[in-house]
């Protein structure tokens, strides 16, 4: 008891101590200055107990200086602080109002909502964007259903995004865990950057694709008429969108716009070509139009540069095009909605075949190769380089995978182990990588794509000598700087180019063989389908002239024959099919199930003899896991289009992808996804 008494008494005390005290100056709550205060009272209090010892009349004024100091320290500090604490509140007070000031004043939205979306607050800045209606408490989706969805797909931003909501642009910052949304209002800045971005520089070159085979035939009065009508028509267009026209030659234009300009020309698709082409058409004076646009860049000489490639690009396409890239960047493709019509002359398969000795005449050996996976024509092509380059007493080598063949280029291969000389010459990848060296050539035959070269490797090692002889249209991806490039997207096939370079080679040369011959007129009897598609004057005489070298029908009918297997599964892809409205026809294989791409192939021909047909899709899985489409057309669409959306190419009327990491439903909901999207286009184009 006694015990608990004096620890009463003693908490007592403390707390009369603290209630004496407790109101000391705000400096001595801060442990420094307490620690410093109580330095300085003991050095006082030593200095004034020596003072005493020394004097003690000298002692009574040191402590009376010393008192007088230390209060008169004691109350300026305090004055201080006090005023200190004064200022900080004072600034803290006006920080504070300010802020609210702000969020009331500032052009810039607030909103606060709950976790049902609903508006708990907003600004008077952002009031002003609803009118006079009442929206406190109201659902974010009836107040406006355009800011909500906004605010809905920007959840998950953590920095301000752009969007565009009444008319204007805006900053949106969107704190989630507070609920809180910003809206800064950067309208004046967007149409600074909008019309800083219509103001670049656009160079384009238009050149009349077919200019001399037309006009040779007319007289001088026809030809003025018709360059007349070119030449206003032109005109009339770059006046409506504000562009300059040139006329540089007689089938070449030069273009100077702004992106603006641009702009409206692609959201209406280039219609200047349909208008030359029909209207010339009507005339008997059929002509088409190719263009390079490119911008970009503000030095002209790379604009220059830059819209010569895109022009080259839209002629190797096939002509009839216009190709629209900004530099370094991707490229935009708009008509080729045609089939190219025959302008190669054989003036040029001469010169291409002379360049083509003196290329084989600076190299120790050839090396050709074509695709992977390899059909008629390429491997056809493949032999009849090979025989141009023993012409020419000159080694070559054919590089071919013949681990996945189909069942036709099979049946060549196992005739050609016949002929010990044309075996010993067909080699494998690994073997052309270990042969090749910097002084030999490499050339491309029916494809032009390191992608699906059949050695990517070898291209990668000989791409300084590096030839393409294609028919495919001419796509983004080719070699950068290829010694000599012969496309012609207007032939049936590479086999039909190459056979006509032969009757430019010496007489006194060794020719094709029998099985050779047969080999080049099955890929040009492949890829025309029997003669039914692509097929102009030109290849009837390499048929006949192949046919004279000793091809054999009978044998080109055995490499064509189809198995039991390849039949049954053509007829259980072609039975799953699906009849569009607008004319396409798809049809698709299971997931769970492996086609062959011939087969595939062959799906999709058939399905184009079906009435009302116009384009036909055959989707299918890959034994090696990918997915492809194999794209048919009866040459009113262009399904090359389609299918270089999705990673692929080819020609007009026929075209193929190849697609990895995916399923056949989800390829087919992007095939359609894109022929909704091509459809929509066409309609409003027409309107």
């Amino acid at each position: 008891m006694h015990i608990r008494g004096r620890k009463r008494r003693g908490r007592f005390m403390k707390n009369k101590f603290i209630q004496r005290f407790g109101d000391i100056p705000e400096i001595f709550k801060n442990e420094q200055f307490r620690l410093v205060a109580i330095l300085l009272i003991i050095m006082a209090t030593v200095s004034d107990i020596l003072a005493f010892a020394f004097n003690w009349i000298f002692g009574v004024i040191f402590l009376l200086i010393m008192i007088l100091v230390i209060v008169g320290a004691f109350t300026t500090l305090t004055e201080i602080r006090g005023q200190t604490s004064d200022y900080i509140f004072d600034l803290t007070y006006r920080i504070q109002r300010d802020e609210q000031d702000a969020l009331i004043r500032m052009p810039i939205g607030i909103l606060m909502f709950n976790e049902n979306k609903e508006i708990d607050w907003v600004n008077p800045y952002l009031q002003s964007y609803f009118g006079k209606a009442d929206v406190l408490g109201r659902s974010l989706n009836e107040v406006d259903p355009q800011l909500a969805d906004l605010i809905e797909k920007n959840m998950e931003h953590k920095d301000d995004v752009e969007v565009k909501w009444h008319d204007n642009y805006f900053n949106l910052l969107i704190q989630r865990d507070m609920r809180v949304v910003y809206l800064l209002d950067i309208t004046h800045y967007a149409e600074i950057q909008k019309k800083y971005d219509d103001s670049q520089l656009v160079l384009g070159q238009v050149f009349l694709d077919n200019y001399d085979e037309v006009t040779k035939s007319l007289n001088d009065t026809e030809v003025s008429n018709l360059d007349s009508f070119v030449a206003n028509t032109l005109s009339n267009w770059a006046q409506k969108f504000g562009m300059f026209l040139k006329k540089v030659d007689q089938d070449r234009y030069f273009i100077l716009a702004y992106t603006g300009n641009l702009n409206k020309i692609e959201n209406e698709k280039f219609k200047i070509l349909d208008v030359i082409r029909e209207k010339t058409s009507k005339g008997n004076s059929p002509l088409t139009l190719s263009i390079g646009i490119a911008y970009g860049d503000d030095n002209l000489s790379e604009l220059s540069d830059q819209s010569q490639n895109n022009l080259d690009l839209a002629l190797g396409r096939g002509g009839d095009q216009v190709v629209v890239r900004k530099v370094d960047g991707q490229a935009r493709f708009y008509g080729g909605t045609t089939d190219p019509m025959a302008k190669r002359t054989r003036v040029r398969a001469r010169m291409i075949s002379q360049a083509l000795r003196d290329l084989m005449g600076q190299s120790k050996q050839i090396f050709v190769m074509g695709h992977q996976r390899p059909d008629m024509d390429s491997v056809g092509a493949c032999l009849g380089i090979r025989r141009i380059a023993a012409m020419n007493k000159k080694q070559c080598w054919v590089v071919i995978d013949q681990k996945n063949l189909h069942s036709d280029v099979s049946r060549l291969m196992d005739e050609l182990q016949k002929d010990e000389t044309i075996s010993a010459s067909i080699i494998s990848s690994e073997e052309a990588i270990e042969k090749a060296d910097q002084e030999d050539l490499l050339i491309l035959a029916d494809h032009s794509k390191r992608s699906i070269s059949a050695s990517p490797d070898l291209y990668d090692k000989l791409e300084n000598r590096l030839m393409v002889i294609d028919h495919h249209r001419r796509g983004e991806e080719f070699p950068e700087n290829p010694m000599l490039v012969y496309i012609e997207p207007y032939a049936s096939s590479t086999c039909e180019l190459i056979t006509e370079m032969f009757e430019y080679q010496a007489r006194e040369s060794e020719p094709i063989n029998r099985i050779e011959a047969t080999a080049m007129l099955t890929g040009i009897v492949v890829d025309t389908q029997s003669f039914s598609q692509h097929t102009g004057t030109r290849t009837f005489d390499a048929a006949s002239y192949l046919r004279a070298l000793g091809a054999d029908q009978a044998l080109s009918s055995h490499f064509m024959k189809e198995n039991v297997d390849s039949y049954m599964n053509r007829s259980h892809l072609i039975d799953r099919v699906e009849f569009m409205d607008d004319g396409n026809a798809i049809c698709a294989g299971e997931d769970d199930r492996s086609y062959d791409p011939v087969t595939a192939a062959q799906a999709a021909d058939s399905l184009l003899d079906v009435s009302g047909v116009e384009a036909s899709f055959a989707i299918t899985r890959r034994s090696e896991g990918s997915v492809g489409i194999s794209a048919r057309s009866s040459g009113k669409r262009n399904v090359q289009l389609i299918m270089e959306q999705m990673g692929g190419g080819g020609h007009l009327s026929v075209a193929a992808t190849q697609i990895e990491d995916t399923t056949v439903s989800e390829v087919r909901q992007q095939l359609l996804e894109i022929l909704q999207d091509q459809q929509e286009n066409k309609e409003e184009t027409a309107e």
